[in-house]
């Protein structure tokens, strides 16, 4: 019975022993690979932001280097459009937005998102001359099982498209994953954002876009509910709770 009870002891004391270093080496190994995790984070940024400006072409396999080159990231206070101080490179939107010090929860939630961060980081992005060619900002809203998050690229008289890009989601393949088809995506570029009363008025449209339409994309062929969100989306953050403010204040002042 002695025996038996100190052979037990040694395989619980055995199986803590192996416990605890799995649990040292993972935690060893989650600090050591968080700066590489943090790298590849934002080089996966950089990538959609190029992307979104048409540069990505431009830039092959030097990502960084193009980036450095030609955009300028600058953050916003979204009630004021003003420029503030802030670190760039770390800010994190969604972190922002689960921080009640940080953000705002929305009455007015269009978009889905529930809370708001108080600030938002830009991006301009220049050509060879330091003219502001475009600008990108990313924005963020449900779809039909998630939040999606993507880059809208303005011309500098921000209200004409470049390119809409979205990087994250967990929509249905073949259905809202979509929003991903090069073929949709080539629908955006020289749309516009707001009518002449300054409305923010893109929305996709079922059953497809009328020639000449200026404000309206194809909608998501069996998607419905995705193409509601991207609609509620891009008109939520290019409205007044957006980034309204900002375009109004630099809307011909960016050259």
């Amino acid at each position: 019975m002695s025996s038996n009870k100190e052979s037990f002891g040694k395989t619980v004391g055995f199986v803590f022993i192996v416990c605890l270093v799995c649990a040292a080496l993972v935690s060893v190994s989650a600090v050591q690979l968080k700066p590489l995790q943090t790298a590849n984070k934002l080089l996966d940024k950089q990538t959609k932001i190029l992307e979104t400006a048409g540069l990505l072409e431009l830039a092959g396999k030097d990502i960084v280097p193009t980036y450095n080159k030609y955009v300028e990231a600058k953050m916003i206070d979204l009630d004021t459009g003003e420029y503030v101080d802030g670190d760039v490179k770390m800010f994190d939107e969604r972190r922002n937005a689960r921080d009640p010090q940080k953000s705002e929860k929305l009455e007015n939630d269009p978009a889905g998102i529930n809370r708001q961060s108080n600030t938002a980081v830009v991006y301009l992005v220049k050509d060879e001359k330091g003219a502001v060619e475009t600008v990108v900002f990313p924005v963020v809203g449900a779809g039909l099982w998630d939040l999606m998050y993507g880059y809208v690229g303005l011309k500098s008289d921000l209200n004409t498209v470049s390119k809409v890009i979205y990087s994250d989601h967990k929509e249905t393949p073949g259905l809202g994953a979509e929003v991903m088809n090069p073929k949709w995506k080539a629908l955006w570029p020289g749309k516009k954002i707001y009518n002449d009363n300054n409305e923010p008025v893109i929305k996709l449209v079922k059953g497809g876009a009328k020639k000449g339409d200026d404000y309206g994309v194809d909608a998501l062929s069996g998607a419905t509910l995705t193409s509601d969100g991207v609609t509620r989306t891009l008109q939520f953050w290019f409205g007044v709770q957006g980034y309204l403010p900002f375009i109004e204040k630099n809307r011909g002042e960016l050259n």
